[in-house]
């Protein structure tokens, strides 16, 4: 995975949980991966070394692939969009059948049936 992909699927994890973190460490990430901050600037503006910088957003990328490991909410909002594009594509071909078995599934999925 490139660097950019990886810059992304972080930024949506934190969409998710960010709020998780602490907020020294939603500051970090937020000064790093949002506004192009390096390292040596985000440790002079919160007065800590350059390392503990790097540590704080290192432990970040951990949480946040942790969150998603547990939690799936990014995993699970992926497979409700993408079954509601089904039901849409279903409804618009007037297929009944087909939209209300895929809206079934999706309740299904919902409850965690």
């Amino acid at each position: 995975m490139d660097e950019l992909t990886k810059n992304e699927v972080l930024g949506d994890l934190y969409a998710y949980y960010g709020k998780l973190l602490t907020k020294n460490q939603q500051s970090y990430f937020e000064d790093y991966y949002y506004n192009d901050l390096s390292l040596g600037e985000i440790a002079l503006n919160h007065q800590v070394s350059r390392q503990a910088v790097y540590d704080n957003l290192r432990r970040c990328r951990t949480l946040l692939v942790n969150y998603e490991e547990k939690l799936h909410m990014q995993k699970d909002y992926n497979e409700i969009e993408e079954k509601l594009g089904q039901i849409s594509i279903a409804i618009k071909e007037k297929q009944q059948n087909q939209a209300l078995n895929d809206i079934n599934e999706l309740l299904h999925k919902m409850r965690g049936e």
